[in-house]
């Protein structure tokens, strides 16, 4: 696993997810009169558009039932039961319906142009390195040339949205890190990670970094599993809660003070906390019914190959905010990419 995130890593070092994320059509291009003619996604399963598809690892979703509700049903390798975040904003912004994966091989010459994703499940900061890969912009300059490439990328939208799985996965349900770090100090271990990976993604010529911050991690239906065995018992972990938005007001003054030192660049903070809470705490609001569980099987701990063909799924997903135990389904990623896109519409109608 280490070694398939070091090839999704480097191969997406250059340039870049992560909606998930970030910012409708109808609010930024009319308003601001900004356009980008591309988007670069990089990140973990959340954007992850299929690039897993790709690479040695069991965690996969090009089979049933994702892709339940994606146009023919398909199963493209999305965590999802349709579209994600980024594909959601590349078509309010007009420049795609769909954001493909960087290493699928069948990618055409007009995706290069508009953008990709090179986002892979599974991935973290931890488990990073400062390799970077040039096959992405090496491909676009052999497309369009150097000057054009270099346009291209100055004015995309880049989004970054990673540091869940580092939370879930590395500190919380295998405590490995906790043994060398309290909450505070891993916290700044991973953004001091962020840090290099802005001023590296910067360095490649990218000049709109839109990072997402952290959900709501305590209540991801995985985790209350974890620690509440008895269905009934389950609830959100205040605690794991509390240390997501300790890390989010970290965050987003870090991008605050990085941005002056970084000429030229707009670097933008993507709340995703904010909003999926609010449809945990208020589902009625948004037409939710079920707020604790996933769509896919027993909803309770099904995610990646757990949930498959045989996983029988609920009736209609749009109900649930998530659809698998780890993953929102594609009503609650409409919902949280209205939010996205109304702060940064607010924030760039200001500049």
């Amino acid at each position: 696993m280490a070694q398939a995130n070091y090839l999704i890593v480097a191969l997406s070092l250059h340039i870049i997810w992560l909606l998930f994320l970030s910012k409708p059509s109808s609010a930024l291009a009319p308003e601001t009169s900004r356009s980008f003619p591309a988007i670069l996604i990089f990140g973990d399963s959340t954007v992850d558009t299929g690039n897993n598809n790709f690479i040695p690892t069991i965690f996969k979703a090009n089979y049933s039932p994702y892709g339940k509700d994606f146009p023919n049903h398909v199963a493209t390798g999305r965590f999802s039961d349709g579209k994600l975040i980024p594909d959601m904003v590349a078509s309010k912004l007009g420049i795609k319906e769909l954001v493909p994966p960087f290493l699928d091989p069948k990618l055409s010459d007009d995706d290069v142009k508009t953008g990709v994703s090179f986002a892979s499940a599974g991935t973290g900061f931890d488990d990073m390195t400062a390799a970077i890969s040039k096959n992405y912009i090496q491909r676009l300059q052999r497309i369009v040339g150097v000057d054009e490439s270099k346009r291209i990328i100055g004015s995309a939208l880049t989004v970054v949205s990673v540091g869940t799985n580092d939370l879930t996965i590395n500190f919380y349900d295998i405590p490995t890190r906790q043994l060398q770090y309290n909450i505070s100090g891993y916290q700044d271990l991973l953004q001091n990670r962020l840090q290099s990976l802005i001023k590296e993604i910067y360095q490649l010529g990218c000049r709109t970094i839109v990072v997402a911050g952290l959900p709501p991690i305590g209540c991801l239906p995985i985790q209350e599993t974890i620690s509440f065995p008895i269905p009934l018992n389950r609830k959100c972990l205040e605690d794991q809660n509390t240390d997501a938005n300790a890390h989010n007001q970290k965050l987003s003054k870090l991008l605050e003070n990085l941005q002056p030192q970084l000429p030229g660049s707009t670097i933008l903070y993507a709340d995703v906390y904010t909003p999926l809470m609010d449809m945990i705490n208020n589902p009625q609001k948004y037409g939710f019914e079920q707020t604790n569980r996933g769509c896919c099987g027993t909803g309770l701990a099904e995610a990646g190959p757990l949930c498959n063909a045989t996983s029988p799924t609920c009736e209609d997903p749009s109900k649930f905010i998530f659809w698998d135990s780890i993953h929102p389904t594609e009503a609650t990623d409409k919902f949280i990419t209205e939010s996205l896109l109304k702060q940064f519409s607010d924030h760039l109608n200001r500049k």
